[in-house]
């Protein structure tokens, strides 16, 4: 997805320059009533300065057809002199913050995407410890998410994108994907270790090169697939000597793969142009209605006889809501600023950042919970990550080529 930066931008491409009058040129000009040469209709959110996937539709106007005009010789000598000096002050004028230290300020968003990812992985298993119900929790995590987006859009931070039948009917299967993929990832942190699953995911891109290959028709180079053994390998390793391995920890894992895989399939056929934080909100709400009744079929009896009673006699009422608000409320951060995160930065740096969460996540886990680990589930950890580093650089070399290939 393409960023771009609006703080500080002071033209866009094929519309004129339009500045206040300089206040010494008033007096001595009269101007006439200018009129836009176009209005922004659907334009993407802002988000710190910046506009992510903006659509922006310019109406025609009368005076977008009209030649431009040379500054110099067709401009009044009054109007020439404030351009003049508007460009002066475009090349001396301050620099904001955002555009003074930009690696300091994507710094900034990879930290708060590990941090929040941390505490989320964390406090997610601590809730399960005490409220082992992860089909309920999957949709207390989308909820609080929805209600963050529905109180954004009230107050118009970001402004609500329209949707129509036809995008949503795109969206649909992307949401159910979703939705299928964060159940199973949850039902596999409940059964199993923190670090243990994100083991498993990491299979994600054998999966995901497996789809393309056999299922889009794309052909995969054998590099990329040679990378691919070592993550297999590590977590093989990992999964024959895991102290906390199960069934059904290792399969839903497996099955939270599949759907994620899925998910990026239908992704690319539903590309729109309407701006990550309103299409995160909209697949939030669908993969809302489609959480919602498994997790009563599957836990709604259980939560009302005795599910609900024994959480809060464990922790407490307000202990109890407060975790589950939360844990809702770090689930959509982290998964929302990682989207805006990865779109300030290019595809490598984005290989590096995944990789890096996953390394983060199991490392911190390992510590918060005082998991066992045995030296074989280390070194095939261990292994898997890097499989993981060399496929993600692999692939990213190749989309940077492909890019500069189009861009020549």
């Amino acid at each position: 997805m393409e960023s771009r930066v609006l703080t500080g931008a002071t033209a866009i491409r094929g519309l004129p320059l339009l500045r206040k009058p300089a206040a010494m040129f008033t007096a001595n000009c009269s101007f006439p009533a200018l009129k836009p040469t176009g209005a922004f209709k659907d334009g993407g959110s802002l988000m710190w300065g910046k506009q992510l996937r903006p659509a922006i539709l310019l109406e025609a106007s009368p005076a977008s057809a009209v030649s431009p005009l040379s500054k110099r010789e067709s401009l009044p000598p009054c109007l020439a002199a404030a351009s003049s000096q508007a460009e002066g002050n475009d090349s001396a004028g301050p620099i904001g913050f955002f555009e003074k230290y930009p690696a300091l300020v994507t710094g900034f968003f990879f930290f708060m995407w590990y941090l929040l990812n941390v505490i989320f992985n964390i406090l997610n298993k601590k809730i399960y410890n005490y409220f082992p119900y992860p089909y309920f929790v999957s949709v207390i995590h989308l909820f609080v998410g929805v209600a963050y987006c529905l109180v954004s859009w009230t107050v118009g931070l970001p402004k609500r994108a329209p949707i129509d039948s036809n995008l949503l009917k795109l969206l649909i299967p992307v949401a159910v994907c979703h939705a299928l993929g964060h159940v199973t990832s949850n039902v596999s942190f409940a059964a199993v270790a923190v670090s243990f699953t994100h083991t498993i995911k990491a299979l994600e891109p054998f999966f995901n090169a497996a789809a393309s290959q056999f299922i889009l028709g794309q052909q995969i180079p054998i590099t990329l697939w040679l990378s691919l053994a070592p993550v297999v390998l590590g977590v093989s390793m990992a999964s024959l000597t895991e102290l906390s391995f199960n069934w059904t920890g290792f399969i839903s894992a497996m099955i939270s793969n599949i759907s994620f895989t899925y998910r990026s399939i239908y992704s690319k056929k539903a590309m729109t142009d309407m701006d990550s934080t309103n299409l995160y909100a909209y697949i939030s709400i669908i993969a809302l209605f489609v959480c919602i009744p498994p997790a009563i079929i599957f836990e709604g009896p259980q939560l009302l006889k005795h599910g609900f009673s024994d959480a809060i006699a464990k922790v407490g009422l307000t202990k109890f809501i407060t975790d589950l608000f939360w844990v809702g409320m770090f689930y959509h951060l982290y998964n929302q600023l990682a989207t805006n995160t990865l779109e300030r930065v290019a595809p490598l740096t984005h290989a590096v950042g995944n990789v890096l969460k996953r390394v983060f996540v199991i490392g911190f886990s390992i510590l918060a919970f005082g998991n066992k680990i045995s030296l074989q589930t280390g070194i095939g950890t261990s292994i898997a990550i890097a499989g993981v580093a060399m496929y993600s650089f692999i692939k990213a070399k190749m989309e940077e080529e492909k890019r500069q290939m189009k861009a020549a």
